[in-house]
Order: C-alpha cells, then structure tokens, then sequence
C-alpha cells in the first residue's frame, strides 16, 4: 500500500480551488494545450510525509510512531498565492502556496523523525508546504494559461487552524488516484 501522511483542507477552500482549477482547465482545453494534468479537487491536501510503498505488516508501527507526535500549540496555514517549480518558464508544477504558523515546519520533522525509528527513508528533500495545482508534462506553460494565473498570483483562498493530522493510503485507478483517510491523529490540545 502507497501511505502519506497529510493535513485535510476545509471545505471553503477547497472549493475556490476547484473554481480556480476547473476555469484554467478550460482554459487550456481551448487552447489545445495538453500539457496540464490538473489536480482532482477533492485530493488536495497539505502533504506532511509521503511514506511510498509500505507493507501491512509496518501498519501498526506506522501508526504507533504517529501517534507519539505532539506540538505545544495547533497549526495555522494561510492559503495564498500561485507560482510554479522550478520557474515560471518551463514549469513542472504549479501550486498554491502556503503561509504557515512556525511549528507545521517542526511537525513535519516530528513526524520524519518517528517514522524514521520505524524504518521510514526520511526525506532529502527541505519540506516546503504547498498545494499541487497542476503538474507539466512536458514542462511549459501557454502564453494565454501564463496571462490567466497571473491575474490571480496572489489570491487569497482561506485559512485552516488544526491541532489534526492524517494517515491516507493512494491507490492508483483508471480515473486517476484515489485517497482514503486510514486514521487521524490529534498532535496538539487548544490553548
């Protein structure tokens, strides 16, 4: 089974993502760019550690080294902004950027460092939270698609205060992956 560990966005969000989403597909789609493989709306997530591949027999470890997370205070994420990696130029990806409360870069280190004890490669990669949006295959962007996000680089889809996070198993379909929530784990009490 394919795991990650993720925070859920609320649903306001969601949505104005998906209205995003859905008028730049069209976009695209007239203009008979196929590059674009566009993200399914209700798969956005803010993904804290992506685990790959992991047997059934690592599933309680897995869940035990979640569970032992804490933070001292919730998560508070800011959803704002668009851009691309690795450049605007010949991007791979476009996302939604994420403005966060200082302990989310701590939690996601948290949770590698549990998990690692379990026999989970840690990330090389530094964690930077976003939004996958889109992903270019070939890399490029239409000029017109271009013009579109940047009348929208800087809005402001919503905010998220959580003291949750979760494990998801992906599971790869002929209409694309499909995430279902496997446990939630509170990491933190309100203040």
């Amino acid at each position: 089974m394919r795991l990650f560990v993720a925070l859920e966005i609320p649903a306001e969000i969601r949505n104005g993502l998906a209205a995003l989403i859905e008028s730049l597909r069209a976009l695209a789609q007239q203009e008979r760019d196929k590059r674009p493989r566009w993200a399914r709306p209700e798969n956005l997530h803010v993904t804290l550690k992506f685990i790959g591949d992991a047997h059934a027999t690592k599933l309680a470890g897995i869940r035990t080294a979640l569970s032992a997370v804490r933070s001292d205070r919730p998560v508070d994420l800011a959803f704002r902004g668009l851009g691309f990696f690795p450049n605007e130029r010949r991007p791979k990806v476009f996302w939604a950027g994420i403005e966060a409360s200082g302990n989310l870069q701590s939690l996601a280190e948290d949770i590698e460092t549990e998990l690692e004890a379990f026999g989970v490669a840690r990330e090389q990669r530094a964690f930077a939270p976003h939004l996958t949006l889109a992903r270019f295959e070939p890399p490029g962007l239409h000029e017109k698609l271009r013009a579109a996000i940047q009348k929208e680089i800087t809005r402001d889809f919503g905010s998220l205060h959580t003291r949750e996070f979760h494990l998801f198993e992906s599971k790869t379909k002929s209409s694309g992956a499909e995430y279902t929530r496997m446990a939630s784990f509170p990491f933190a009490t309100e203040a």
